[in-house]
């Protein structure tokens, strides 16, 4: 809004007057096919006039206006970061450092390498380990006891009921076919087999040192001592002992800790070659998309079609609604193709995840969405003039149609911005969802909770959104402003929506501190010089040859000012001051002398399925840490229930006092 709604003023008092007087669609109306809308851009401006230096002349203005609200909010975003970061309740993450690539050293397991390894280095400061074991195999186990415990609830309900008439069901497969038998007792013993299954796989996960992978979360006894580690090398060998800030417990993404290291260099390049295949086929839907949204140019050539497209009501739905409509349901399944891919290439956090999604479905939404609807729809637009005319009048008409894609974004923006605006609030898709579950798969009122579940915003899918039609905005304002006041709408709307959601309805899955936004500006930094360069393309097609070579500077002035708000501001995101760590502990030991740190991150980072296992087996782990002093640490994002196991937790997270055998 701060960036958009001077523009949009700017935009519809000076240069929306200066291309409706062209009059150059006019000269042209038997060669190029054109809208109302259309005489409002530039394209309506003769080739060489001079009015093109006010175009040029608004673009710098709008340029500086973006570059200086981005500036601010970079400074504003990052003064809140480090802020919340010093005013924070104490956190387990604050202390931890997630250790990779941890090497093998003959004779000595992960846990004792691990442990000698920072005794050696860190000595007064290192506090313990936990290890990270390759516990998946024993999760899918838990989820499916899980399942099966939900099925014989389901059915003692049932006969609670009914008592006259025990519930039965098939053994064959999905309980489709087989022989009838009573489910009660189907049920519970299938979980009795199961539970057995549980006990061995936690038993090998224990004895196996295999089990444990070169993974480990590493614990100190003050924020400036795991700041020290996080951000500094560890071994001469730069590929060895890496480390990195530990998520917070709940942004743990467990399953892919356990990927080898060697592994993960291989599943990002074929999930690169996948990402460029999936973008580079998406255009085919794509084009047909645009040949709907484009029928004047297909009735010159393909006249049969006449007498049906020019039904009034066929027309209008064909080319206002259908287009945008069809390119919805196209990306509508996107968001979760690419977060597979995400998982696949092995990020550690549930963050990570998204913020590697969103960018995934970034760079497809511009490359499908915004330049493939500006080639393909350019092609099938003026199909006739490219059929009839000879080459070399190819670019002029390119740089003429181009701005004219606007009337699509414009129904774009209705369809996908403002009703996806309005579908968010009134929530029809979850509804939908949730009648479905409650009718098909609700069984018991653990199942009805999970299905009332709001859930977290879709940061994958909703990020690249705004950006994109930052991407539409800033590229438009000079060509065909028309198009501001749409944005401008979907920007209000957004934002008055997205704040009662995230306030009201959303539950949040982990805190990032504002871990997003260079990756937002970095978007609107790449905007702005698509746009630059497009307007560069397009007064070169117009014979602007004085204007031309001044906008050349601008993307020059606008990489600079990216790298120096890099440079000044990103560190922010980056790194943990260590005046700011040693002034937080200082306070810390002023106010709690106390404290208890070892009991309080003893079992942060410990794996969700062993945190469900009941307490009167504990007694049989073999290390046991004092927590008379303990304090809550933060919550595990887990991924069973507390139901699912009873088993004692792992005996090997390392510290080195008060241990009791």
């Amino acid at each position: 809004m701060k960036i958009f709604v001077p523009v949009t003023v700017a935009a519809l008092l000076f240069l929306i007057p200066v291309n409706v007087s062209g009059g150059t669609l006019l000269s042209l109306k038997k060669e190029v096919v054109f809208t109302d809308i259309d005489k409002l851009s530039i394209s309506n401006v003769s080739a060489g006039s001079q009015r093109f230096w006010i175009h040029l002349l608004m673009e710098y203005l709008f340029t500086f206006w973006a570059c200086f609200i981005l500036y601010k909010e970079y400074s504003n975003v990052a003064f809140m970061r480090l802020h919340f970061l010093a005013t924070q309740q104490r956190r387990a993450e604050q202390f931890t450092v997630v250790v990779s690539n941890v090497p093998h050293v003959s004779g000595h397991s992960i846990s004792e390498s691990v442990d000698q390894f920072f005794q050696r280095n860190h000595p007064e400061h290192y506090l313990g380990h936990q290890a990270v074991y390759n516990a998946n195999k024993f999760a899918r186990l838990i989820r499916r006891k899980e399942r099966l415990q939900n099925w014989l609830d389901y059915n003692q309900i049932k006969f609670e009921k009914h008592p006259d008439k025990r519930p039965t069901r098939m053994t064959g497969f999905l309980g489709l076919c087989g022989e009838r038998v009573d489910a009660i007792d189907f049920y519970a013993e299938q979980i009795r087999d199961l539970d057995k299954r549980i006990t061995a796989e936690r038993q090998r996960v224990l004895k196996d040192s295999k089990a444990i992978m070169p993974v480990a979360f590493v614990t100190f006894d003050s924020r400036w001592a795991a700041a020290v580690c996080a951000q500094t090398q560890q071994s001469k060998d730069p590929t060895k002992w890496l480390t990195d800030w530990a998520p917070e417990p709940r942004d743990v993404y467990w399953r892919n800790l356990a990927i080898p290291f060697v592994s993960l260099s291989i599943r990002r390049l074929l999930m690169s070659i996948s990402l460029f295949a999936l973008v580079f086929f998406y255009m085919i839907p794509i084009a047909f998309v645009q040949s709907l949204a484009n029928l004047e140019g297909l009735e010159k050539e393909a006249s049969f079609l006449k007498p049906v497209i020019e039904i009034k009501v066929i027309k209008s739905f064909l080319q206002g609604f259908l287009p945008g409509l069809a390119l919805k349901i196209f990306l509508y399944i996107l968001p979760t193709v690419l977060m597979i891919m995400s998982k696949v290439e092995g990020h550690l956090s549930l963050s990570a995840l998204e913020r590697r999604t969103a960018s995934k479905y970034y760079y497809f939404m511009l490359v499908n969405v915004f330049l493939g609807s500006i080639v393909t729809g350019t092609a099938f637009e003026q199909l006739y003039s490219f059929l009839h005319q000879s080459p070399t009048q190819i670019p002029r008409t390119i740089g003429v149609s181009i701005p004219m894609k606007a009337t699509f974004f414009i129904t774009f923006i209705m369809v996908d911005g403002w009703a996806g605006i309005a579908s968010e609030i009134l929530r029809l898709k979850p509804l939908i969802i949730f009648l479905l579950k409650n009718t098909f798969i609700v069984k018991t009122e653990r199942d009805r909770e999970k299905a009332m579940d709001p859930g977290s915003i879709s940061i994958p899918e909703t990020l690249p959104t705004l950006q994109l039609y930052f991407l539409l905005g800033l590229v438009y304002a000079v060509i065909t402003p028309i198009l501001l006041p749409f944005v401008l709408v979907f920007f209000a709307f957004a934002y008055f929506v997205y704040r009662h959601q995230i306030i009201n309805v959303y539950n949040q899955e982990y805190e990032s501190a504002g871990a997003f936004w260079p990756h937002v500006h970095g978007r609107i930094i790449g905007s702005l010089l698509i746009s630059q360069l497009l307007l560069l393309g397009l007064l070169s097609t117009k014979k602007a040859a004085d204007s031309t070579p001044l906008l050349i500077v601008l993307p020059v002035l606008t990489i600079w000012f990216h790298k120096y708000c890099k440079s000044r501001f990103e560190p922010a995101f980056r790194k943990y001051p260590l005046e700011e760590a040693m002034e937080k502990d200082n306070m810390e030991k002023d106010s709690e002398s106390n404290l208890n740190l070892k009991a309080f991150l003893a079992d942060a980072y410990l794996h969700p399925i062993f945190h469900s296992f009941d307490n009167d087996v504990v007694e049989a782990v073999d290390i046991r840490v004092d927590k008379t002093q303990s304090y809550a640490a933060s919550p595990v994002r887990s991924e069973i229930t507390r139901s699912e196991a009873s088993s004692p937790s792992p005996p090997h997270y390392v510290y080195h006092y008060d241990i009791e055998p």
